[in-house]
């Protein structure tokens, strides 16, 4: 089975402070598959490091208020057509995040509080009917 996988839970340093979101759990859970590795974030041209952000409304955000929509939304795409020319049968997302969250995002006010809601790639997943779960659901399936 070929696996896609948010690149931060692989250990990559493309979070937005720079770091990293390594998890065994997914490495474990990932041995013995093809594994894509996917960074909608830096796909869509933005830094590392870069500001933390926020769905606002609908529009992904700085605290500053400054749009980064375009740039997830384009890596979002470009995200997907890796996916489905790999031919990719689940994708691994890291929780929280306005990319790849599954299940609860922040609120768009910068005050940490979660929402129930999904970032824009885990959205374009489900609109195009690909399996998705959040790093944390992993435990349900060991």
């Amino acid at each position: 089975m070929k696996i896609a996988v948010s690149a931060c839970l692989l250990g990559e340093n493309c979070k937005y402070n720079g770091g990293n979101n390594y998890s065994t759990k997914v490495s474990e859970f990932v041995k013995g598959h093809e594994v894509i590795s996917v960074c909608p974030e830096v796909m869509g041209g933005l830094p590392v490091p870069r500001e933390s952000s926020e769905i606002v409304d609908g529009v992904v955000r700085h605290k500053d208020g400054m749009s980064v929509d375009e740039e997830f939304r384009k890596g979002a795409e470009l995200a997907l057509k890796k996916v489905l020319e790999n031919g990719v049968e689940l994708v691994i997302l890291q929780s929280r995040s306005p990319s790849c969250s599954v299940k609860e995002v922040y609120d768009g006010s910068f005050s940490g509080k979660l929402i129930q809601g999904q970032g824009v790639f885990a959205k374009l997943l489900k609109e195009n009917n690909i399996r998705s779960l959040d790093v944390s659901e992993l435990d349900n399936l060991m």
